[in-house]
């Protein structure tokens, strides 16, 4: 048996966590949280974001980090959603560590692992569009391949059906391999 709920409980999962950085006009690292985002082409990525402080900052200096959330920073980064830049300085009161991106006008959060670096593309209807120019991440998370080591990340995804952080699991499967196994042989 199964059950429909109509288009109240949308369920798209898993939702990254995104921390969005961006400097303002006088130069002051902010930071927020967003969740309604993910990845549309090779370079491209696309976030739901009604306008505010984060969007007239961006739209300023034409470019923002994305950072993920993980399990050790998630107190942070749910502080980075409940409060306004209008109304506390985010980035000072969370004693987090702030660089420059060497490629484009925008802040990098240190203690978070992996940080895309993006230039603006566009925002209309509520839904920003960036290029990312460069993959950041701490040394600690590449393997010894080279590539990032996504299972010592410890990202946590939005569970928006039950308004709780949940963290990633472990690997399930090699994509495009493990489904050859139902391929017909010609």
């Amino acid at each position: 048996m199964r059950t429909n709920l109509g288009n109240k409980h949308i369920v798209f999962l898993p939702q990254p966590v995104l921390i969005i950085a961006t400097y303002d006009e006088n130069g002051k690292p902010n930071a927020m949280n967003a969740a309604w985002g993910g990845q549309t082409d090779f370079d491209m990525i696309s976030i739901a974001l009604s306008k505010h402080k984060t969007t007239d900052n961006i739209l300023l200096n034409k470019a923002f980090t994305i950072s993920f959330a993980t399990k050790k920073l998630e107190v942070i980064s749910d502080y980075f959603g409940v409060v306004s830049a209008e109304k506390e300085d985010k980035i000072k009161k969370s004693g987090l560590t702030i660089e420059k991106s060497e490629f484009v006008n925008a802040p990098i959060i240190l203690e978070y692992p992996l940080t895309l670096e993006c230039e603006f593309v566009s925002y209309e209807n509520e839904v920003l569009v960036g290029r990312v120019l460069n993959v950041n991440v701490d040394n600690d998370y590449i393997n010894e391949n080279g590539k990032i080591d996504v299972s010592k990340l410890e990202l946590i995804t939005y569970d928006s059906i039950n308004g709780v952080y949940r963290e990633l699991g472990g690997v399930v499967g090699v994509a495009f391999k493990d489904g050859l196994k139902f391929k017909s042989e010609k």
